[in-house]
Formats: structure tokens, C-alpha cells, sequence
């Protein structure tokens, strides 16, 4: 085991993993010796004669997993982003085997005893905020995980949470098949008229990556909604690719997902019902800053009648382009980006084809996200090439703080391709821990069209905010600052961790960072002027659709999870359009973010099942952070160096609501979201 790279200690910089020479063939085993030697850590604690104390129960379990940490982590990140069928066979080999390893640990009575013991003397142990949070949040890890059942009931648990991980594990490989298999090819050039150059060469070079010598390949990105149905004139060919993108999972061939998604919102339920709780939901909710699924679903409920009055508007000025143009039909979902695109043009004289040449990637790295981070943080970023990587387009930045001293590792990987999932998001390689003397690597995982080489990669506006949302999570595992690695950096409940990263969206059109990378990819000349303050004055264009086509795809999150044991949905679609309707979604022209069949957040894991209103309950927190950033004078030091202090370097710490208040001395607002989102005038 010594030769095996995931297990062989050296001397790489801030532990990154051995990319370079890990194979398919090293994790089984991997899998197999670090579970043993955690199983090993474990009964050492579990059995050890001495009373319980905070050292030999709380930090010993926190010592406890370190390598199969690392080999989970590590597995993980080949998984979602350059994955292989070796790997996807290995996912579902040790899936069921990590979820026993789990259940081990938390349904274990001795250790549990232990933790309980130290629980009911917390106010004797004398220990400081930290390690008392600690101990609470394994008390309530424990008690959640199901130590109270025995017996059968305790066996079918060990089960369900089992055949669950086998399942997560399949929904995500059938959906990367499935949207490969959907791709779009295009044969005739013409049909992509309207569609920037860039984006033309993007889909040649997918195709003859994918052996289609001379065609078009449009690949199909994880939401409804695909990127290319803003600009493309042939009507016929935005038909074809929406359909691609929400047959997704439906289709009836092996790659389809409904029966998988009725076996793991039944499996839910039923594990749910045998931990105390009425639905997955409420399971999944209670341990949330929202507390339960009312206050959730009374969050999105509040907005919806606003957000679809919007949208219903939007349609109609669409509709009338459409007919000024003497286009004779109804318009219809795979026209909306189209004609928002149109009317957004003639409104407000913004076409977001003029503004790509300004949204340069390299520049928008360097001289906005970078450029924001050093003006708010003091941080400096140098690349380095000798960091071992997972695949060649991986970018490795060394992080400085503002007095010089080495703080992390950031890893960029903007490039999409057939082995990586859709979507963005963020992975922490390695875990900032001030107990194990760990310094944080964390990576920005995007789905970017990758142009020919030596062609610049123009961003488009929803890719420019991808991009500064995501390292907003970086930031937030980069300053963590925390001594027990079960809080570092974004280890915070679902609905509070898009929080951090929504607040560094504000500074990509702050006036000075906009101004400092906003220029022509070929002339060097900024963004004109004019253009920058109709780019303002278009900022809540379009708003009713976007708010309306998440608040669906949430509330269908909250529908299936709110089911009970022994419901029984027999047609996917049709469950699906029964909740929509009841809920006031009516608009056929604004299906879901998301659909069903194809809604990865909730059914390749239980990371954001019941939890994708968490986007607009953090942006709530957000909305009103701008605000006191406004207040305050924006990009100052003193204003970055607080928001560190009370949120970004606390981790999971404490209740994190505490540290909202910490920052803005009160309870949240939600006016500023209201009005952010242009439904102040419709809600009172």
C-alpha cells in the first residue's frame, strides 16, 4: 500500500493529491485500507477504558478518517470531473460500502455513549466556543443519524442508506450519458446563423472531438435553458435543442431516471419516517437555519405570485416582437431567450453578443475576480506549474495574504467536456485545520465552451457571474480559520453556504472592477460608457422569467421531498405539472430550471434534496450584505476585512446566523431582495 499514491505520504505542495500518478487500479484498495484503518481509529475510542474526555473522545473522532478523507475527496473530484466507465463502476462498488462505513460510526452505542456522556456535563467541561459547538453538533450528527433505533429498525436504516448511495451514484451516470447521447449535431452551417463566431468554432471543435470531422456539436449544460437559444435565428433548430434538454432522463431507454427518482424520494421517505419525521424534508430542513419546511416553502410561496405577474408581462412584450415581425406562431419556451434577447437589444440598446468581445476570461480572472479580491482582502495570486493536476486545462494559483504569507491553493477548471458533469461548483481539495496544521486547496469547477486553440475564450453574462459566484465559494474555503476540520470553510447549513458566494457577485459591475477587466479581447479599449450604463439599466431585465423558472424548479424540489412512505407516484411528468399548476406556475413558456428527470442537486445526493430554496433564502442574507457594502463605501479593506472576520473566516463555527447578525447587528431584511429582484411594487 505504500507504493499507492492515494495512501504514500510526500512531500507535494500543501498535500494536493498525486494527479499525476493515480490511476483507476489505486482506489479500491485505497478504499478498502483506509476504511480499515479509520474502523481501527475508531474502536480505539470506542473501547477505550478511560473516561470520556474532550481529548479522547471529540478530537480523537476529529483525527479519526484523515486518509479516507483524502481518498474519498480525491475520488470524488475524478468523478464529477473527469470521470471514466472504470470510475463509474468503482462509484457504484463503494457507494454502498461508504454509506455502511458511515452508519458504522454513527450507529455505534458505545462511542455514542461517550459523546453523550461529555453532552450532558457540557456546562462543567469548561470549553471554549469552538470545541463546545463541536461536541453539540456530533450530539445532534448522532441523534440524526439514528442512534435511537435498534434492532430491525435499525438494520432496515443501515439498508435504505445503502441501496441510496447505489442509487445516487446511478442517477448521475445515466444523466452524463444521457446529455452526451443528446448533444446536438449540426450538419449545415447555416442553420448556427446568428451564433457568435466563437461559439461556432466551440461546437466545431466539439465535434471533431467527438469524431464528427467537418459538424456542429451543441452540448446540452445542466438547466433547461441551453446557452445557444439566445442567439440562434433557425427556429427549428431552438425546438431541437430545448427538446434535447428536457428529455433529459424521460426517454425510456436505459439512461432514463423515473424510476430512479421514485425509488429514492420513496427510499427518503421511508428513512425519513423511521428517524421521527413526517417527510425527507422535514428531516433535511430542521438542521437547516430555515428550521422547517413552512418557513421554506412560505419563503418561495411569498414570491411567486410577483415573480409569475413579471413574467406573464415579459411574455407579452415577447409575444409582440414575435408578431411585429410577422412571425405567426405563439411564442413558446425555446423562443424566450431568443426574444428576451431581442427586446433586451431594443429596450435598453444591450446585445450581449457586443458586449462577449469585453468579457475575456483571461482578463475577467485576472483583472476582475483577482483584481476585486486584492482591492477587498489584500490577497495576490501567482501561478504555479508545478502542482499536480487532474487533467491538463486545471490551473493552479498560488494564494497570498495581504502580508505576503502563503495562504492556499486555488485550482481553476473552466473547460466543459464529455467526462465532467454539468453545472459549476466548488470542491474543497484539502480542508483548512488549525488541529492538523492543514492549509485549505480548493477548486472552481466550471462548464465553459472551450474555443479552438489560440482563440480567446469570450464569457457570456451568466458565465461572467458563474465565475465570480463560484470563487465567492473559493473565498470562503481559503479564509476559513478554524481549528476542527468539521467546520472548515463552507461545512455551514445548506441554506446559509450560496450565501458568501451571492455576495461576491456584486463586485463583476462594480464600477471600478468592471472598468479594470471590461475591455476589447483585440483593441485593449474599455467598455464604452454608454454601454456600461445601459449594461445598469438592463440589470432587472428579464427578471419575472429567471425568478419564475427557479421558484418552480424549487418548489418541485420541496413537492417530491414532502411526500410521505407509502405515496406512490406512478407518472413522473404528470406529478410534476400537477404541482406546478397548484402552485401558480401556468406559464408553458417557463418550464423549470430544472425538470425532474434531469435535476442533479437533488437526486445524485442528499447534499440539496429538500434544499434548493436555499439559493433565494441565502440571497436574502446577500441582498442585504450589498446593502451594507453600499453603505460602507464598497470596495474598502476595512469592509473586507470585516465581512472575513464575522462570516467568510468562521466556517461552521457556531449558528451561522450568528454571524450575520455579527455583520449587520440585526435579523435580516428582505426588502433589498425584493427590490434586487424588481418585485417590491407587486408584493406591498
Amino acid at each position: 500500500m505504500l507504493d499507492n499514491p492515494l495512501i504514500a505520504s510526500d512531500q507535494r505542495p500543501y498535500e494536493v493529491p498525486a494527479f499525476d500518478r493515480i490511476t483507476e487500479s489505486h482506489f479500491l484498495p485505497a478504499f478498502d485500507f483506509a476504511i480499515e484503518r479509520q474502523r481501527a481509529e475508531v474502536e480505539a475510542i470506542a473501547a477505550n477504558p478511560d473516561p470520556p474526555t474532550f481529548q479522547n473522545t471529540m478530537e480523537s473522532l476529529e483525527r479519526s478518517g484523515l486518509l479516507l478523507e483524502r481518498v474519498h475527496t480525491v475520488f470524488l473530484t475524478l468523478c464529477s470531473a473527469h470521470t471514466n466507465p472504470r470510475l463509474q463502476q468503482i462509484e457504484a462498488q463503494v457507494a454502498p460500502l461508504l454509506a455502511a462505513h458511515r452508519d458504522s460510526i454513527f450507529l455505534d452505542r458505545r462511542l455514542f455513549v461517550r459523546v453523550d456522556d461529555l453532552h450532558r456535563r457540557l456546562s462543567d467541561l469548561n470549553l471554549d466556543p469552538e470545541s463546545e459547538w463541536l461536541l453539540k453538533r456530533y450530539h445532534t450528527d448522532f441523534v440524526r443519524a439514528g442512534i435511537g433505533l435498534s434492532g430491525p429498525d435499525a438494520d432496515r436504516l443501515r439498508t435504505l442508506n445503502a441501496e441510496l448511495a447505489v442509487r445516487y451514484a446511478t442517477f448521475s451516470r445515466r444523466l452524463l450519458e444521457e446529455a452526451n447521447e443528446l448533444s446536438v449535431l449540426v450538419t449545415d452551417r447555416d442553420q448556427l446563423d446568428g451564433l457568435p463566431e466563437d461559439g461556432v468554432n466551440a461546437a466545431a471543435e466539439a465535434a471533431r472531438s467527438g469524431g464528427h470531422e467537418g459538424a456542429y456539436l451543441i452540448a446540452l449544460t445542466l438547466p433547461t435553458a441551453q446557452p445557444a437559444l439566445t442567439y440562434l435565428h433557425d427556429r427549428a433548430l431552438r425546438e431541437r435543442i430545448h427538446r434535447a434538454s428536457t428529455e433529459r432522463g424521460a426517454r425510456g431507454n436505459d439512461n432514463d431516471t423515473t424510476d430512479l427518482v421514485r425509488e429514492i424520494v420513496r427510499l427518503r421517505a421511508e428513512r425519513a419516517w423511521l428517524l421521527g419525521y413526517d417527510s425527507h424534508a422535514d428531516y433535511q430542513i430542521e438542521d437547516c437555519t430555515a428550521r422547517t419546511v413552512a418557513n421554506a416553502r412560505g419563503m418561495l410561496e411569498s414570491v411567486v405570485p410577483a415573480a409569475v405577474a413579471n413574467a406573464r408581462a415579459e411574455e407579452t412584450a415577447l409575444q409582440a416582437v414575435v408578431d411585429a415581425d410577422g412571425g405567426g406562431f405563439r411564442l413558446e419556451a425555446w423562443d424566450w431567450s431568443y426574444y428576451a434577447e431581442r427586446v433586451r437589444r431594443d429596450r435598453y440598446a444591450v446585445d450581449e453578443g457586443e458586449l462577449r468581445p469585453y468579457l475575456e476570461l483571461e482578463r475577467v480572472l485576472s483583472d476582475g475576480v483577482f483584481y476585486a479580491a486584492e482591492r477587498l482582502y489584500g490577497l495576490t495570486f501567482q501561478e504555479r506549474h508545478d502542482v499536480p493536476v487532474y487533467h491538463p486545462d486545471v490551473r493552479v494559483f498560488e494564494v497570498f495574504d495581504a502580508d505576503r504569507t502563503p495562504l492556499g491553493l486555488f485550482l481553476a477548471d473552466f473547460y466543459a467536456r464529455p467526462s465532467k458533469r454539468g453545472g459549476a461548483w466548488m470542491t474543497s481539495l484539502v480542508a483548512q485545520s488549525r488541529l492538523l496544521g492543514t492549509r485549505p486547496v480548493v477548486i472552481n469547477t466550471h462548464n465553459i465552451s472551450q474555443p479552438p486553440p489560440g482563440e480567446p475564450t469570450l464569457l457570456t453574462l451568466f458565465e461572467l457571474k458563474t465565475v465570480f459566484h463560484e470563487f465567492g465559494h473559493a473565498l470562503h474555503g481559503l479564509f476559513s480559520d478554524v481549528r476542527f476540520p468539521r467546520f472548515a470553510g463552507t461545512q455551514v447549513p445548506q441554506d446559509f453556504v450560496e450565501y458568501p458566494s451571492q455576495v461576491n457577485e456584486m463586485w463583476m459591475f462594480w464600477p471600478e472592477v468592471l472598468a479594470n477587466y471590461a475591455r476589447h479581447y483585440r483593441t485593449g479599449e474599455p467598455m464604452p460608457r454608454e454601454m456600461v450604463d445601459r449594461l445598469h439599466a438592463a440589470a432587472r431585465f428579464n427578471e419575472g422569467y429567471r425568478t419564475t423558472e427557479y421558484l418552480s424548479a424549487s418548489l418541485l424540489d420541496l413537492a417530491w421531498h414532502t411526500l410521505g412512505a407509502d405515496d406512490r407516484i406512478a407518472d413522473v411528468r404528470a406529478f410534476e405539472a400537477e404541482v406546478l399548476e397548484k402552485a401558480g406556475f401556468s406559464l408553458r413558456t417557463v418550464p423549470p430550471r430544472y425538470r425532474t428527470t434531469y435535476f442533479e442537486h437533488i437526486f445524485s445526493g442528499d447534499h440539496y434534496s429538500a434544499g434548493y430554496y436555499s439559493y433565494i433564502w441565502s440571497e436574502v442574507l446577500d441582498a442585504d450584505t450589498v446593502r451594507w457594502f453600499e453603505e460602507n463605501g464598497g470596495l474598502e479593506r476595512a469592509n473586507g476585512d470585516r465581512f472575513r472576520q464575522e462570516v467568510l473566516s468562521r466556517g461552521g463555527t457556531a449558528d451561522a446566523m450568528s454571524f450575520f447578525r455579527s455583520l449587520r447587528g440585526r435579523d435580516p431584511e428582505i426588502l433589498p431582495l425584493l427590490e434586487r429582484r424588481g418585485l417590491r411594487a407587486t408584493t406591498g
